[in-house]
């Protein structure tokens, strides 16, 4: 989840929940599962539901009012990690303030035409540049392959970018795991449309298939760290030199 809510970081166990047990329920009820679970629960559900109560207040094991809660790393952090990284290394550097959300590949779509004005017009800055973006996306899965939100953000950027000169458009998921795939991300240039028709590979085909796992396994351009012990959403990086 984009954001550092602390009822979502680790599933909040040392805060108290938002959510309601009539917000419990219509989920249930949403997946049919209202018949399969436990009566007992059923019972207490509907019961705090009818006084509108929370799920977690109603009779708290615990009490929070001693509690302190310290986010010690999110995306924020990251990103101006990333910021100094790339400055460091010679690059004009921005952020995009907005955190990235919605739809993998129309993310991709969009970032990959910021990167074709970048190169082309030097909008917003000047090369070499790196633009930086943080957050994180969802795919609506459609297809029977194998990829994540990095990945396929990835791929749909790789055919706006087609043809570019001296640009490259990376994404990755700070965890190392994107998806059902061993990868962080996938990095992708403008000669990532040609060299994949070299090779056989239908990169139209591998997005409508949701498949931007093998499609870059085959060409040899996914970003694999392995586990990194934390996960602070996504980093999305556009370079023009």
């Amino acid at each position: 989840m984009v954001g550092s809510a602390l009822d979502v970081i680790a599933s909040g166990p040392t805060v108290p929940s938002r959510s309601t047990c009539q917000q419990a329920l219509e989920i249930l009820a949403k997946y049919d599962l209202t018949v399969s679970t436990p009566s007992g629960i059923l019972r207490t559900l509907q019961a705090d539901s009818g006084r509108g109560t929370s799920n977690k207040n109603t009779a708290p094991l615990i009490s929070y009012e001693r509690v302190q809660n310290l986010v010690i790393a999110d995306n924020k952090i990251a990103l101006d990690a990333a910021r100094e990284a790339a400055r460091l290394a010679g690059f004009n550097v921005g952020l995009i303030s907005k955190p990235l959300s919605g739809e993998a590949r129309e993310v991709g779509f969009h970032l990959g035409d910021v990167l074709v004005r970048l190169a082309v017009e030097g909008n917003p800055l000047l090369r070499p540049a790196c633009l930086i973006a943080g957050g994180e996306t969802t795919v609506t899965v459609r297809g029977a392959g194998k990829g994540g939100r990095n990945q396929e953000t990835a791929l749909a950027a790789a055919l706006r970018i087609a043809g570019t000169e001296q640009v490259a458009f990376i994404t990755l998921a700070t965890d190392g795991e994107d998806g059902q795939t061993e990868a962080a991300g996938a990095a992708v240039t403008g000669e990532t449309l040609a060299r994949a028709i070299a090779l056989g590979l239908n990169l139209q085909g591998s997005l409508e298939d949701n498949d931007s796992g093998t499609f870059f396994k085959v060409l040899g351009d996914r970003v694999c760290t392995g586990p990194t012990g934390t996960n602070v959403n996504d980093l999305v990086f556009l370079f023009t030199w």
